[in-house]
């Protein structure tokens, strides 16, 4: 064999391995998909199915490009820090935790996975990142600012019914970290005061804990239901909604959901499209950016859903400047 021939037939064998490895298909992410509701739930299916159409838009499809790990705590929070354990082991590359309260159990499992949340209260309050333009950590996401709004959701049903005295106000003591829970709550009680609302405060600590506290709302003589901001209340508002409507009794919450099933009136962001759009951060973390420097988002837009007919059935006349300024008046 020539020496030139020779050279080229050692090149060719050590380029084979080289070559073999460029046509090896692409590594499939894993992600983790943590959530309080059941996947048989309206709210679990809606979650889920957000984001995965927000990972589509991005070109990933489940099962093919990306593989999820969903796990649920069907309500019940303390289940949160197993299911993350549950997670943290199989070496994810990303961990979607749909809401405060399970992104703290996450973190507390691992500071080196990228964690999203789709549904942060107050993330800096809750200690969550360290400022929205720099969360600095392994956490970032995105902002509803529930919290913040409870003021104004007050204002509008004293706008709508300004008759009401006094008001029902159902929470749920562990929904966030100790300070946005404190903070929330003296917010609520000043303004009630500033707007003349006795507020009766009704806690509620899990699915199980719902039919005592909504008993003791039908003992006590109100004139609403304020239901404050919580994953877990989010996740039964159905039953919320019902009891609401058993009792006769305006209700007014932070979702829109709550309106289209019977609630009186929502004002606030859009929950269910943060979980679409946490799918952005998850295309850029899986592209090589980190956590610590992709700002936490704040929604741009907090919408005002009033359920007309709610209203009439309750013999209630909702004002027209007040039916004008909302994005959709459910008839």
């Amino acid at each position: 064999m020539r020496r030139r021939e020779f050279i080229a037939a050692i090149a060719g064998v050590a380029l084979c391995p080289i070559a073999a490895r460029a046509q090896q298909p692409n590594k499939v992410a894993r992600i983790g998909f943590l959530n309080t509701a059941s996947l048989e739930s309206p709210e679990g299916r809606a979650t889920l199915g957000a984001f995965r159409q927000g990972l589509r838009e991005h070109g990933y499809t489940d099962g093919q490009n990306v593989f999820l790990e969903v796990r649920v705590a069907n309500s019940k929070i303390e289940r949160f820090p197993a299911l993350a354990s549950e997670l943290v082991g199989l070496n994810l590359d990303v961990i979607v935790a749909g809401n405060s309260v399970a992104g703290r159990a996450v973190r507390q499992a691992t500071t080196t996975i990228p964690i999203i949340i789709p549904v942060m209260g107050d993330p800096v309050g809750d200690e969550l990142v360290g400022s929205l333009a720099r969360p600095g950590g392994n956490i970032t996401g995105l902002t509803f600012l529930g919290p913040q709004l409870v003021p104004k959701r007050l204002a509008l049903l004293k706008e709508a019914l300004p008759m009401v005295s006094k008001v029902a106000g159902l929470w749920h003591p562990g929904a966030y970290g100790t300070g946005t829970m404190d903070d929330m709550m003296r917010e609520a009680e000043r303004a009630a005061q500033t707007l003349g609302l006795q507020l009766q405060l009704i806690g509620v600590r899990g699915p199980d804990d719902m039919d005592r506290a909504l008993s003791t709302i039908t003992t006590e003589r109100t004139d609403a239901l304020f239901v404050f901001p919580s994953p877990m209340l989010f996740a039964e508002r159905r039953r919320i909604v019902d009891f609401a409507a058993r009792l006769r009794l305006p209700l007014i919450a932070m979702g829109k959901e709550f309106v289209q099933l019977g609630g009186l009136m929502s004002y606030g962001a859009d929950i269910i499209d943060s979980y679409r759009l946490s799918a952005n951060y998850v295309d850029k973390i899986l592209k090589g950016a980190k956590p610590a420097d992709l700002p936490v988002e704040q929604p741009t837009k907090f919408e005002l859903f009033i359920n007309l007919k709610t209203a009439k059935l309750l013999g209630l006349e909702i004002s027209a400047p007040l039916l004008a300024r909302a994005d959709e008046v459910i008839e």
